[in-house]
């Protein structure tokens, strides 16, 4: 069976299995799935290193903390969401929505770019926190494993991002620069609820769900063991 075939048949399963949940149900797991799309955890991240965690940005003014969060969220965010309307503007990809494992080489590869550049940029800032450098370096390689990986199975971007999440809490508490009981344990949940929700409203299996997780956990620990 080929690729075509095999994301046919994937899709038809997909979607006899998501009409056996409830709209109620397929609604809060599409919008989990929105607000926790792989793109946003940067942001997210970056956020709580300068406004919640009181460890790493001391001394900065709030106007030092928005200016690390918009170059974040611009090389990011929206540098990679502007290619990937480009890409399906010019045809390249299907849907923005990266449904085959077609579509998303490009985007990956697109990705892996803008966050080698952010975690370059971020290092030559002597004032920025290690810790978001080694961060966005975890992004990047956990972008490159998953082009690799996405050459035998469509793994999950979500679970990569939330994996990439908890890794870098887990790093964190390792650390024991601050106290992370309660952070650690709502990325925990938060990784719960968008993993099971992706498998309600998509057409991943769930190896693909464990193996995103596994993979955005290890890069961080990757990119911790080496900038920290």
């Amino acid at each position: 069976m080929n690729d075509t075939n095999q994301d046919v048949a994937i899709k038809e399963i997909s979607s006899k299995a998501v009409n056996t949940y409830g709209p109620a149900l397929r609604f809060f797991a599409q919008l989990f799935s929105y607000v926790f799309h792989p793109l946003f955890i940067p942001l997210y991240v970056t956020w709580f290193l300068a406004f919640v965690s009181p460890a790493y940005f001391t001394g900065f003014s709030e106007f030092g903390k928005k200016s690390v969060l918009i170059q974040v969220v611009l090389n990011a965010i929206g540098y990679p969401a502007i290619s990937i309307l480009l890409l399906k503007r010019l045809g390249f990809i299907e849907s923005v929505f990266l449904r085959t494992q077609r579509d998303r080489i490009i985007p990956y590869i697109t990705s892996m770019i803008f966050y080698f550049w952010t975690q370059y940029v971020l290092r030559e800032l002597p004032y920025v926190p290690r810790i978001l450098v080694a961060f966005m370096f975890g992004v990047f390689i956990s972008t490159s494993a998953a082009l690799i990986a996405n050459i035998y199975y469509k793994i999950s971007m979500h679970a990569i991002g939330m994996g990439g999440l908890l890794g870098l809490f887990l790093v964190i508490m390792q650390q024991n620069t601050i106290l992370m009981t309660w952070p650690l344990c709502l990325a925990f949940l938060l990784a719960g609820i968008v993993c099971t929700s992706r498998l309600i409203v998509s057409d991943h299996r769930p190896k693909e769900i464990y193996a995103g997780l596994l993979v955005g956990l290890a890069c961080q620990w990757v990119g911790a063991i080496v900038n920290l």
